[in-house]
């Protein structure tokens, strides 16, 4: 699973999290501990961010065809990746969108990446 956002720990377990002032959104699959359903598959929680034990911004980097990435999502059995060189020559030879001014991003194929990388911030 490749991750790109906040993540909280509450009682001992991680969540998929999402700031909201002083309060930190909790995310999870199913129900329980007093999530409600937000949509199918989908229950959140609101805390104060004071009763959480962490809180960190997950990131999941990678090296495609010798270039830096950060991996956003991933779909069957490609990876959507944003290019983190910041050289627009290399970008342009690697057929990546310009997604915003100097943001570029593509899809790789996973199996041609390498070092997949979780980091925490």
């Amino acid at each position: 699973m490749m991750r790109d956002g906040y993540v909280a720990r509450w009682r001992g377990r991680e969540y998929e999290a999402s700031p909201d002032g002083d309060n930190m959104r909790l995310y999870q699959p199913g129900p329980g501990d007093d999530f409600e359903q937000v949509r199918p598959g989908r229950f959140v929680r609101v805390l104060p961010v004071a009763e959480l034990e962490d809180v960190a911004y997950v990131r999941t980097t990678c090296t495609w065809k010798g270039e830096p990435f950060i991996v956003l999502a991933e779909h069957d059995t490609w990876l959507r990746v944003e290019y983190t060189g910041g050289r627009w020559p290399v970008a342009q030879s690697l057929g990546l969108e310009e997604f915003d001014f100097g943001v570029y991003q593509g899809w790789a194929p996973a199996n041609e990446v390498t070092d997949l990388r979780e980091h925490r911030v």
